[in-house]
């Protein structure tokens, strides 16, 4: 008992000089296609598992309207960079945020949140955790996610039919990250997101800084992919130019070889993590989840 009372003096001197425990980094959330922001068995669920295993956690899943039918909505046919100017507002006056955060990507939300990483450094993202992302575009989609058959036959349409018009590229947003091979000089000179943010008309140099100061850029590949065409897009890999049945990876592409992006920096530098997990997309298992993504949170 005395030597217990002994030891308190010391512990209390201890706590005095390492501080508080420090504060889990609070978590921003993105959802894909098709989904919304608080889905009990998607968004919804990785929300409560991720503050069922990290205690104390602020999470933040993204709802673009004001409601989940309009998020929904929105994940077809809102402006992607309307979308990724309301993230930035949204980022820019939550309290908890303003320390940093680490963000959190599924489908098309990894390429979105990746813009938010390079247009709005404030507050600052720290580590950006792509979950089948397509950072090169798609070219396909041969399962669309949403509730609606006759929906997706109509944006498989829409986009063979005019994926670079002005009309389409403002009002469908899968349209915005479309990137025909096959059409390459239209997809630079009319993408208003996808080439806008992969630098394909320009350096933008705040683009690359604001990108650069990740402390890591994570990229999960689902390697039983049906729904991402090409699969390698969540990789940063693409199609080679002129055709749609070779694909390269990242580290072959004019973007990294350039070094338009950072990206070769970054991955000299140990900043890029390519991660595969088995499944089709977005399917993966909890404890995949809590054994790979968790730690890097």
């Amino acid at each position: 008992m005395a030597a217990l009372r002994a030891a308190v003096p010391v512990l209390a001197l201890l706590g005095l000089c390492l501080g508080p425990a420090a504060a889990a980094v609070p978590l921003v959330i993105w959802h894909g296609m098709g989904d919304s922001c608080c889905n009990p068995v998607s968004m919804g669920y990785i929300q409560k598992l991720v503050e069922k295993k990290i205690p104390g956690i602020y999470v933040l899943s993204l709802k673009i309207g004001s409601n989940m039918i309009q998020d929904m909505e929105n994940s077809f046919f809102m402006n992607v960079n309307d979308q990724v100017r309301e993230v930035c507002s949204q980022l820019a006056t939550d309290p908890h945020l303003q320390g940093g955060y680490n963000a959190m990507g599924f489908s098309q939300g990894g390429q979105f949140l990746r813009a938010v990483a390079q247009r709005c450094p404030a507050p600052p993202m720290l580590n950006l955790i792509s979950i089948g992302g397509q950072h090169q575009g798609v070219y396909g989609f041969p399962r669309c996610p949403g509730e609606s058959s006759h929906l997706c036959d109509w944006i498989r349409k829409t986009l063979d039919l005019g994926a670079y018009t002005k009309a389409v590229q403002e009002h469908l947003v899968q349209a915005e990250y479309w990137h025909d091979p096959l059409k390459e000089e239209d997809y630079r000179k009319n993408s208003i997101f996808l080439a806008d943010i992969n630098q394909e008309r320009g350096i933008n140099e705040t683009y690359k800084k604001n990108l650069m100061a990740l402390k890591k850029f994570v990229m999960v590949k689902f390697l039983n992919d049906t729904m991402v065409d090409p699969p390698i897009s969540e990789w940063f890999g693409f199609y080679k130019s002129g055709q749609a049945k070779e694909t390269i990876p990242l580290q072959e592409t004019s973007l990294y070889k350039e070094d338009r992006l950072g990206l070769q920096q970054m991955d000299k530098a140990g900043k890029l993590v390519f991660l595969g997990v088995r499944g089709d997309h977005l399917h993966f298992s909890e404890e995949w989840f809590d054994s790979t993504i968790l730690p890097f949170l």
